[in-house]
């Protein structure tokens, strides 16, 4: 399983667990389909932000494919 801290491991369209703003302090991860990449440089230590496809925004912290 990939991290998701480096952009080139985070495509459209692929399966991955984020970890929402609101979710930051106790760790739960939402799972969901890749629909936008926010995060513009090449690597974020806390993960690249995504949009998933159900519009919730968050940091990748697994890559499921």
């Amino acid at each position: 399983m990939q991290e998701g801290t480096k952009r080139s491991n985070i495509k459209i369209g692929i399966q991955v667990n984020i970890v929402l703003k609101k979710d930051q302090r106790n760790g739960n991860l939402t799972e969901g389909i890749v629909k936008d990449i926010l995060t513009k440089s090449p690597q974020h230590p806390h993960g690249i932000k995504v949009r998933l496809e159900d519009g919730q925004v968050g940091r990748v912290k697994e890559i499921l494919e």
